[in-house]
């Protein structure tokens, strides 16, 4: 049997969760570039392992369970330290991690039913989003100066707010589409039915 490699780069996407913490946190020299380079590299394995798993017909329940795990402990982590290194409002990090949060207790709830809500277009646009808004974040302090505005806000202020939208609206979008694979009426309506495993 062939190892699961998908699965291996999930777990090394974990695996690089302390190491992106102690080199943004810690007082080391070019501390933010390494960490910058352990983000992107983590981010991209993103893609990778999703690849692999589908050309190598490698899907799995593991595999369903450690992909969006190691994909919100990283970028918690990140918001996290951000929040740490005073680059990052905590209210904004709070609102990302309870999205984030909310939508793997609702995928729990149809997991348990046996329904798979698949990730939809919205869902990769926030997560791009985010990648976007932390890796400017990180390289900020040293890259960005404070005269590189537009419209008087820097950069980095357009790049966190289109993640706060793209983060919100995405959020809404997928509750729609699992309330209504799980027949649970919203708004009033009654929920239909959509064939299981079917993307939208």
């Amino acid at each position: 049997m062939r190892p699961n490699l998908p699965n291996s780069i999930s777990l090394f996407r974990v695996a690089m969760v302390p190491v992106l913490m102690v080199f943004l946190l810690a007082d080391i020299p070019g501390g933010d570039i390494v960490a910058l380079a352990v983000f992107v590299v983590a981010g991209a394995s993103d893609w990778l392992d999703g690849y692999l798993a589908r050309r190598r017909h490698q899907t799995s329940i593991m595999g369903a369970f450690l992909d969006p795990l190691a994909d919100k402990l990283l970028v918690t982590a990140a918001l996290v330290s951000l929040v740490e290194l005073g680059e990052l409002s905590a209210w904004v990090a709070m609102v990302v991690i309870a999205r984030e949060l909310a939508v793997t207790g609702l995928r729990m709830v149809a997991a348990a039913r046996s329904i798979v809500i698949s990730a939809s277009g919205w869902g990769k646009i926030k997560t791009g989003s985010q990648m976007a808004a932390i890796a400017a974040l990180i390289v900020e302090p040293r890259w960005l100066q404070q005269e590189w505005t537009l419209g008087g806000q820097k950069v980095t202020w357009y790049l966190v707010v289109i993640m706060l939208i793209l983060t919100v609206v995405s959020g809404f979008h997928y509750f729609a589409r699992a309330f209504r694979r799980l027949g649970v009426p919203l708004l009033g309506r009654g929920g239909g039915s959509v064939e299981e495993g079917k993307e939208e």
